[in-house]
């Protein structure tokens, strides 16, 4: 990439230089391994590759369940000198980043492998960034900061939602205020990524139902992008239709496999179009919801999804009655505004049907104002949104979330 052009996307807007990085810039994208037993064929390929130095970073649940110690056992078996960072919380910190940071540096690791959910992805990715880069993980932070390649990040998902392991971008929260920060860099992306239901299926019901909803929450704003094109439109209608198919099951029966595998492709499947497609005001509004009251990610997601579609059906209704007609959830004959209406029930009905705790009654009314101060600032200027929102309507939304309880 040229300096003509990095210094051009510093100067943009953060929404026209997320838009040029989209439509000009070649992403990368993630090698990708499918299916039972995917994680050991991944790190196994860590030594065909010729690291001898591997930092796993995951977090004490996973490190505690044993999930890590057959890979790790791999690795080992392959002659790599392994280091576990064990650190990771959900919403990770830049306190928790700059530690992973000093364990890469003190085992001189020549790869990262990550182990764990979108928290453990996002704080890898930044790791491996200012590993390569020599800047701290705040000076990262941004449009195109590193100007070098990461270094060499692999990733097995152990849920099905964030799709962080496709993405561009991460999300460090700061250590005091919690405040989210965005990094964005095409060397965010991992080389390769496993995505293997043996992982998965240890999901506890709800995480499995807030991460799937985290998933479907991306593919429903990425298909009302301003930025969608035929190949989002492509991946985000797959990742709809997987998921209602079989979010259900893998809530209920932890052990299919086969409907795990269609989650972690759905959560993919998503994960690949947020680079171009974003996202919009269900995540602005949900990661207030997690700031202020801790409520996790895809639960806040899913007290704000249906709200946000009302909204935004005056400005895309024609594009969600396509939808609902491509995923046959339209009877035939029915206009836009019926075929909307029938997309918008089924997920209201997918919601319900999930163990969830919608708990809205704890969003306070004496927080409207600075939830919507906070929504849009977030939002504006880097959401390809189809309708932008006023104050007044974040409020409406949130009295909308609180009935709802």
């Amino acid at each position: 990439m040229s300096s003509a052009l990095v210094n051009r996307l510093k100067s943009m807007p953060k929404l026209g230089a997320l838009r040029v990085i989209g439509k000009v810039l070649s992403l990368p994208r993630p090698l990708v391994l499918l299916g039972e037993h995917s994680a050991t064929r991944l790190c196994a390929s860590l030594a065909d590759q010729g690291y001898r130095r591997v930092l796993v970073i995951t977090d004490e649940v996973l490190a505690g369940l044993g999930v890590i110690d057959p890979l790790s056992a791999t690795l080992a078996a392959r002659g790599i000198d392994v280091a576990l960072f064990t650190g990771v919380r959900p919403d990770p910190t830049f306190d928790i980043v700059e530690a992973g940071l000093i364990a890469c540096q003190q085992h001189h690791a020549d790869a990262i492998l990550v182990v764990g959910g979108g928290s453990a992805i996002d704080a890898g990715k930044v790791i491996a960034l200012a590993a390569a880069s020599g800047k701290s993980p705040r000076q990262l932070v941004g449009v195109l900061k590193a100007r070098v390649p990461s270094l060499p990040l692999f990733v097995v998902p152990s849920t099905s939602g964030t799709g962080s392991e496709a993405s561009v971008a991460a999300v460090i929260s700061d250590s005091t205020t919690h405040v989210k920060s965005l990094v964005v860099d095409p060397g965010l992306v991992p080389q390769a990524a496993a995505l293997d239901p043996l992982i998965t299926r240890g999901m506890p019901a709800p995480v499995t139902a807030e991460t799937g909803i985290d998933a479907l929450t991306h593919a429903l704003e990425g298909w009302m992008s301003l930025f969608a094109n035929a190949q989002t439109d492509s991946y985000n209608r797959a990742a709809v239709r997987l998921i209602l198919d079989h979010l259900e099951t893998a809530c209920r029966e932890p052990g299919d496999l086969a409907a795990r595998d269609a989650m972690a492709l759905a959560s993919h499947y998503a994960g690949l179009c947020l680079s171009i497609s974003a996202i919009g005001y269900v995540h602005a509004i949900a990661h207030q919801l997690g700031a202020r009251y801790g409520v996790p990610h895809g639960r806040a997601n899913a007290m704000v999804l249906p709200h946000v579609l009302r909204f935004n059906q005056p400005a895309c209704e024609q594009r969600l009655a396509r939808l609902a007609r491509e995923l046959d959830l339209a009877p035939a004959g029915a206009d836009d505004a019926a075929a909307t209406e029938a997309l918008v029930t089924r997920v209201r009905a997918l919601l319900a049907s999930l163990p969830l705790k919608l708990a809205g009654d704890m969003v306070l009314p004496t927080d409207y104002d600075r939830i919507a101060h906070d929504a849009l600032t977030e939002a504006h200027g880097m959401y390809a949104v189809p309708r932008y929102m006023t104050e007044a309507d974040v409020h409406r939304v949130l009295d909308g979330v609180r009935a709802a309880a």
